[in-house]
């Protein structure tokens, strides 16, 4: 797991442009490793506010948070995923600095088990002397962790759903942090592949459609099967351009796709599934196997 240095932020209100971002140390161990920072110790302990008993004219406001474009953010077995976060900051003495990041548990005073830390790339442009739109990235690393705090995806139950966090510092030290902002999915990308045979086929026949669905094992690094699993078999004919249902097909306890169809017309054949929420949001698609009917 990381943990997380902080530094004071820049002084003066909409001195976005020298805004310096936490440095990240590495350390090894399971959950308990976790140091997230807390609203002190990001914004320098100088706020003079606090989110929970000031009101709502006090506070920094913020609005149009985003992750990742508002898409899931879906993780391979073994690439780092780098995504852009960001939000909208408003208070009358402008903005210092902001925070936001994802951590996955049920409480961050208790402990988690998940944490993603911004990178240390903040920017911001000011909209105006009282309003900046900020933005940086967040990496998400799959696998074990190491003395380099790679693994920030240790293992396969931390897909699903996350925590979003974010902190604001307004130009006189007025502070909003807020750890239940919203929750946005992190998930493990699937692969779905496909095989239409006898190709070509004569009409009439019946063309057996097979196929594979396996999904990112953070854990080993590797693609294991995706098993009972229900999906589309679909079908595009010759000079069309929307695809079709035909059936439904499942995987089996190997991850294996087994069906068939009659052969009718010339076109393509694809497995289509819907997403779950640990997996590949919104959808996985085969690529499309084409037929000749004769």
């Amino acid at each position: 797991m990381r943990t997380r240095t902080t530094v004071a932020a820049v002084t003066g209100a909409l001195a976005l442009s020298a805004l310096v971002m936490p440095a990240a140390q590495a350390v090894s161990g399971d959950s308990a490793g976790i140091d997230r920072p807390s609203a002190a110790e990001r914004f320098g302990g100088s706020a003079k506010f606090r989110s929970e008993s000031v009101t709502a004219q006090e506070a920094p406001v913020v609005s149009n948070v985003k992750i990742n474009g508002g898409k899931s953010v879906v993780v391979g077995s073994g690439t780092a995923k780098t995504f852009t976060v960001s939000l909208t900051a408003s208070h009358p003495s402008g903005v210092q600095d902001v925070y936001i990041d994802l951590w996955h548990g049920t409480d961050p005073e208790a402990g988690l088990d998940g944490w993603l830390p911004p990178n240390d790339d903040l920017s911001c442009a000011a909209v105006s002397d009282t309003t900046a739109n900020c933005k940086m990235t967040i990496t998400a690393r799959p696998g074990l962790n190491d003395s380099e705090g790679i693994g920030d995806l240790y293992k396969n139950a931390l897909a699903g759903t996350w925590h979003v966090g974010v902190g604001v510092l307004a130009g006189d030290n007025s502070e909003y942090w807020n750890d239940f902002y919203k929750t946005h999915r992190v998930q493990r990308n699937a692969v779905l592949s496909i095989n239409a045979s006898p190709e070509p086929i004569a009409k009439g026949k019946t063309l057996s459609i097979k196929g594979t669905f396996t999904r990112a094992n953070w854990e080993t690094g590797t693609y294991s099967k995706f098993t009972n699993q229900y999906m589309q078999l679909q079908f595009k004919k010759a000079g069309s351009t929307a695809y079709s249902k035909v059936k439904t097909a499942k995987s089996n306890s190997y991850g294996a796709i087994s069906t068939s169809n009659t052969a009718v017309y010339d076109g393509t054949w694809r497995f289509y599934f819907s997403g779950a929420s640990t997996t590949t949001s919104p959808m996985t698609v085969s690529p499309g196997d084409y037929v000749d009917v004769r």
